[in-house]
């Protein structure tokens, strides 16, 4: 079996890479440079180009049996709409016309940002509204882009839509959501954010992934999350694991505005959003909790506890020296 992976650099399509290499799978990535040092070492075949290039998508299709697509332009921020959309959005038209050519059948991995918002007490399912979540480009983007596969499902495209939780755990190169491991780390902050989220292991959602090309159950979409727990909950883990000084604290509302407010106007000043803005504040301000029930009935899927996935991130990031 052959399977081209989309984003095999980042922290999801890595994991994956290794898992299908494990079970024996032919596996072909899409990237922007050869010498990512996050594939060295891996039998795998590469082709040069991105999402946004159809004709370097297309020739990375061919002969292909399935089309994981895990590349994505990730930012929460009111910055990069344009980018995210050419992404997200127009690469994700490009990979599904050459799956269509190809023949293939589709994975599109979004994120449960993209789904309607659950609350602390009653956690967000496949099938919640639309709404509730903060509407910078990096939401509207993935939530296009699963309308456009969803579209193509049924004009004859094979695929099944995952949205993953937060995930954490090793071959985090970038990093993306270690990123936040370290910070915590690194930066005594005695203030956590006021919401939560829902901790994944990225080896659980890989092999989530992989059991859907074994098994093709009936469903069409799929939440692989995990335990859901506020920040500061999360945070203190993180630093009980890291041996760093936990959170005090969650932060209340105005202190949210007024270091939201300060991060947008510091991306005025020097014409760069960074991880601190407005819209990640409120972001992080909710409860991202979500239920992963449908994915555990249909595929097995299981989330392994979330102070071993801190603890083996951790111990990558040391060992690959990034902490």
């Amino acid at each position: 079996m052959r399977v081209l992976v989309t984003g095999a650099t980042g922290l999801l399509g890595n994991n994956l890479v290794r898992l299908l290499l494990e079970s024996g799978r032919t596996v072909r990535a899409l990237v922007r440079r050869q010498d990512d040092r996050s594939l060295s070492g891996l039998d795998i075949r590469t082709t040069l180009g991105s999402v946004e290039d159809p004709v370097a998508v297309a020739r990375a299709c061919e002969n292909v049996d399935w089309v994981v697509h895990a590349a994505g332009d990730v930012h929460i921020g009111w910055t990069g709409r344009d980018r995210q959309l050419a992404v997200n959005v127009q690469g994700t038209r490009n990979i599904v016309d050459a799956a269509l050519a190809a023949k293939a059948r589709m994975i599109h991995v979004s994120t449960v940002n993209a789904l309607g918002l659950g609350t602390a007490t009653e956690p967000a399912t496949e099938t919640t509204p639309a709404g509730g979540a903060i509407e910078c480009g990096y939401v509207t983007s993935k939530r296009l882009a699963e309308q456009l596969v969803a579209r193509a499902m049924q004009e004859g495209l094979s695929a099944t839509i995952v949205n993953p939780g937060f995930v954490l755990g090793p071959w985090d190169w970038k990093p993306s959501s270690g990123k936040m491991l370290l910070q915590v780390h690194h930066r005594f902050t005695p203030f956590a954010p006021r919401g939560g989220c829902s901790v994944c292991d990225v080896r659980d959602v890989a092999h989530g992934i992989l059991t859907l090309i074994d098994r093709r159950p009936a469903e069409k979409q799929f939440i692989l999350a995990g335990e859901n727990m506020t920040y500061l909950d999360l945070w203190t883990r993180i630093c009980r694991t890291t041996g760093s000084r936990p959170p005090i604290m969650r932060a209340g509302p105005f202190m949210c505005v007024i270091v939201g407010t300060f991060g947008d106007l510091r991306a005025r000043w020097t014409g760069r959003e960074n991880d601190v803005n407005s819209a990640s504040l409120q972001m992080s301000s909710q409860f991202h909790y979500y239920d992963s029930r449908r994915a555990e009935q249909a595929l097995g899927y299981r989330s392994r506890p979330v102070d071993k996935s801190i603890r083996d991130a951790w111990n990558w990031f040391r060992e690959y020296g990034y902490a």
